[in-house]
């Protein structure tokens, strides 16, 4: 053992989720699939992974509890990377649907690193390998860092890399705040008279995999992804801001609620200073509100703002205690749905550029969450991606943001030429073609 200290905020509540799961399947583990054209760069490339675990205690750190009086992790002096050979079936389901099976979505948390290899040879002369990380070690951040690094180490370069970071120090910034009281003080604020959840098309279950959503993908037309920011530049905004507006309009549409509340996905580094490099889990999930029945899009946009700009302040704040400040009971979910606005890079992308020769063929991203939209921002463009468990149309929430945000925006540019600044609950949800399935394709009783 080189060194045993708390788990930060963010890490009990994804430990209390996985102790929920009774060990099994688990909602945390990310599954990634790499191709390789050979042997030789699938042995480089696990030597280099090797190295970077070595360089991070992040890395080579298990949690125990058991008969503990409160979580801790231990890091490991030495943690050998585990690579698993595998064997396909001739006879199977095809390769990667193969490998993930054997894979597997479990692990054991005291047992360091929370990240491993199953590897087989494929048709082809390729070499697929299922990379598996648990959140509990690891956010997109993180992830970009152990690829760069792993690049740097196959260049040759691993001297030129710069000096490990304790994860201890954010863990320590991180646990001040739950002994201030500022967090109660600022969620009971925001949701103390919260008394039933937003929970979109009825669904109330937060505790699932995510195994059976289904995902769907629509890209914003080029000239309303230039009009957004264009709006949002002159309210002194963000894009990412009049999506939050957006989505709240959607979700007052599909809950049957004028007061909705719904997660949102914070960086978590904005406030870690020299833990801004350091990998771990700093990414959260935390609760915004926005009542659709009074309130203008300007002034919406305006309360967004100010909401999420408080938020970061409270970064760090457990999802669990924010629950507890509402007026929710403890045993049903304050909310159900969660919007995460993306700035990262394409994982597929991110791999490509560790070295020649290596690909992504799978990676899929699993939440808890019933109903999550997800606004990717490349600087270029947005796209959408919905992930819904049935009976949710993923399409249909797609083209409803879609209708939404352009109905947002339409009705920001009226209010800033001078013109009426509408309800926010007046904004369309609805498309020509929704609207007519609903009315008519849905009423042809012949």
């Amino acid at each position: 053992v080189a060194d045993v200290y708390p788990l930060a905020p963010l890490q009990e509540g994804l430990l209390f989720h996985h102790l929920l799961a009774d060990g099994g399947e688990d909602t945390y583990v990310m599954p990634t699939v790499l191709e390789f054209d050979s042997r030789e760069r699938l042995d480089a490339f696990t030597d280099a992974l090797q190295q970077v675990v070595d360089r991070h205690d992040t890395f080579r750190t298990g949690i125990v509890w058991e008969g503990l009086r409160e979580p801790v992790q231990v890091v490991w002096r030495n943690a050998q990377l585990p690579v698993v050979e595998l064997e396909l079936d001739p006879c199977g389901a095809e390769p990667v649907e193969q490998l993930l099976a054997a894979g597997g979505l479990s692990m054991d948390l005291g047992r360091a690193p929370l990240l491993g290899l199953h590897v087989v040879a494929a048709p082809g002369n390729r070499w697929l390998v299922l990379l598996r990380i648990h959140h509990l070690v690891q956010d997109h951040t993180t992830l970009e860092l152990l690829l760069r690094e792993v690049r740097a180490v196959l260049a040759g370069r691993a001297a030129e890399l710069p000096e490990p970071v304790p994860f201890r120090a954010f863990v320590g910034q991180a646990r001040a705040g739950l002994d201030s009281g500022k967090h109660e003080t600022f969620f009971a604020n925001l949701l103390g008279d919260v008394t039933e959840p937003t929970a979109p098309y009825g669904l109330v279950d937060a505790r699932g995999d995510g195994l059976d959503s289904i995902q769907a993908r629509r890209d914003l037309a080029l000239d309303l992804e230039a009009r957004l920011r264009e709006v949002a530049q002159k309210l002194g905004a963000s894009p990412a801001t009049v999506m939050h507006v957006a989505w709240a309009r959607v979700l007052a549409a599909v809950s049957g609620r004028d007061d909705v509340v719904f997660g949102t996905v914070l960086f978590g580094r904005m406030n870690a200073g020299a833990g801004s490099e350091v990998p771990g889990p700093f990414m959260n999930t935390l609760p915004v509100r926005l009542r659709v029945d009074e309130t203008t899009v300007v002034a919406a946009v305006a309360a967004m703002r100010g909401q999420l700009a408080g938020l970061v302040e409270h970064e760090y704040a457990p999802l669990a205690l924010a629950q507890q400040a509402s007026g929710v009971p403890g045993d049903t979910p304050l909310f159900t749905s969660l919007l995460n606005y993306r700035h990262n890079v394409v994982l597929s992308r991110g791999i490509a550029d560790v070295s020649d020769g290596i690909g992504v063929v799978f990676a899929r991203e699993r939440t808890n969450y019933a109903l999550t939209m997800a606004v990717d921002d490349d600087g270029e463009g947005l796209g959408l991606t919905v992930d819904a468990v049935a009976p949710v149309d993923a399409d249909a929430v797609a083209a409803l943001m879609d209708t939404a945000t352009e109905s947002l925006v339409v009705a920001l540019e009226e209010a800033l030429a001078g013109g009426e600044d509408r309800l926010l609950s007046g904004v369309a949800v609805l498309g020509a073609a929704e609207r007519r399935r609903l009315l008519v394709e849905w009423n042809d009783t012949a």
